[in-house]
Formats: C-alpha cells, structure tokens, sequence
C-alpha cells in the first residue's frame, strides 16, 4: 500500500529537486491498449503491466496518477490490479487517485475514506462544481491534498469553463477564487490543462502559492516549456503529468523501456528548465 509520509508542500518540493523532476507517470492502464501478449500470457495483466512500468520509471517522476476509471471499469480483476499496483510504488512517490469525485455530506466521507483510508493515496481529483460541502469532507483527511478541477485540458472546457458572468469574469476563475477559502496550498491543489498555457500566468495571479496538476503534455499536445513559463513558482509548484504518450510508447516486448526513454526525454527537459531557472537551491 502507499506509504503513511507526511507529503507536504516541502517534501514535494525536495523530491523535485532531488530528482530534478516534477513529472508524474500516468497509470491510464486500458487493457485494450496494454501489449496483447500481456493480456494473453498474463492472469492480471494490468498488474503485471503497470509494475513493469513503474520499475522502469520510478527514479525519473515523484507521483503516479492513478486513473480509477480504467480499473473501477473491470470489477474485481480492477480493483484487485489497482491493490496490487499501490503495493509495487516506491513509498516516497506521490500518489494520486484520478477519481474526480465531487458528491455532498455522508457521500463525499465515504468517498473519502475509499481513498485516503482504504487504499492510502496522497491525493485525490474533485470536480467543485456542488460547492463547498462536496470538498470539505475530504480537506478534513490530515496530510492528504485535494486536487480540484480548475481549467481543463479537454476541448469541452469551453461548454461552460469560460463562461463570464455579470462583471465578465469567467467561470474557471471565480472557481479558483472561491474554492481557494475552503483550504490552502497545504491540502489543496488544481488541476490546469498544459493545452491552454496562455491561462496559466492569469491563474497564477488568483493562486501564487498552490501546486497545479498540469495533464496534457504528451499525446494532448500541450507544451511543457510554456506550461513553466507561466507556472512556475518558489515551490516549483507544478506537477506535470504524462499519461499516454509513456505507458503506451510501445506494443512491443520493449514497451518497458520504450515508456523509460519517453519518460526520461521529460525529465531531462525538466532538469534543465529547473537548472535554468536559477531560483531553486537543492
């Protein structure tokens, strides 16, 4: 199971700095992508799928987000997968469920307690859009981080993220100014798509000081330079996520090592923008 570290904002910045490194390796792990001779030979070949990828990129990210979705989705096999994959990653990663839950009251504990308690992740998606009494429940759990929805890399996000209401502000940032009263940027952080940086620099201005869940480099399109541009600040305060576009670099029997040079061209750009920056003492 994950590990019972106390991961505050300083750790997260330690570990990035150790390992010159703020990406996270998402587990999207559809069985209907995964390496077919894996699904044939294997009895759980999710499990055996993502320890392969999780050895072969362990020291090059600090967090693996797990996607529920594709686990939930297969019932009991998934469930037990999803067991077994917290077991096989290192204590000191950051682990976040992918779970984008956001329901009121007694619900949203329960949901809380399925992740924080049950299964021990660090962090955990929400989608704000009920209010306050959807998230509290979870920024009760200590030395645990709620990350919420903010400004989405997915073509949707138009549907209703940008909508300006009276005094033509828009949605996503009236968002992040209310919801950022319900915690701080000790237990909470926001999820910001790499494919919209041009926002990012006017997000930071609401947020300065919390960490942002970056998805949508990679397969998505999104620009990893850009995202730092405007990201950026004294904690690092990104954590860059890389789904697709690594565990699935490959159908071959290299697909391990296919998913550690994907990962690793990452983390050399990472290393050098954090080198660059001449503001982070290791």
């Amino acid at each position: 199971m994950a590990s019972n570290l106390s991961k505050d904002k300083q750790f997260l910045k330690k570990e990035i700095l150790r390992k010159k490194s703020f990406l996270s390796v998402g587990l999207d792990s559809d069985i209907a992508k995964i390496p077919s001779f894996i699904r044939e030979e294997k009895q759980n070949p999710i499990s055996y799928f993502n320890k392969c990828i999780i050895e072969a990129t362990e020291d090059l990210c600090i967090s693996y987000k797990i996607n529920i979705a594709f686990y939930e989705s297969l019932g009991i096999m998934g469930w037990q997968a999803l067991e077994e994959t917290l077991k096989y990653i290192p204590e000191e990663q950051f682990i976040i469920a992918d779970a984008k839950r956001g329901d009121i009251g007694n619900t949203s504990t329960q949901y809380a307690k399925c992740f924080f308690e049950t299964y021990n992740f660090d962090a955990i998606t929400l989608a704000p859009y009920m209010g306050a009494d959807s998230i509290k429940p979870f920024l009760s759990f200590e030395n645990k981080w709620s990350i919420l929805l903010a400004l989405t890399s997915n073509q949707g996000a138009f549907d209703f993220q940008f909508i300006k209401n009276e005094a033509g502000v828009e949605l996503y940032k009236e968002v992040l100014k209310t919801s950022s009263n319900w915690g701080s940027d000790e237990n909470m952080m926001y999820v910001v798509g790499a494919t919209k940086p041009e926002h990012i620099g006017q997000i930071r201005k609401i947020i300065p000081n919390h960490f942002l869940l970056v998805p949508g480099v990679g397969k998505q399109g999104g620009s990893l330079s850009k995202v730092c541009e405007h990201g950026l600040n004294d904690d690092v305060g990104l954590i860059v996520n890389s789904s697709r576009s690594i565990i699935f670099a490959s159908q071959g029997s290299d697909f391990a090592s296919a998913a550690r040079i994907k990962a690793q061209e990452l983390q050399v750009e990472m290393s050098d923008i954090i080198s660059k920056s001449g503001k982070y003492n290791s």
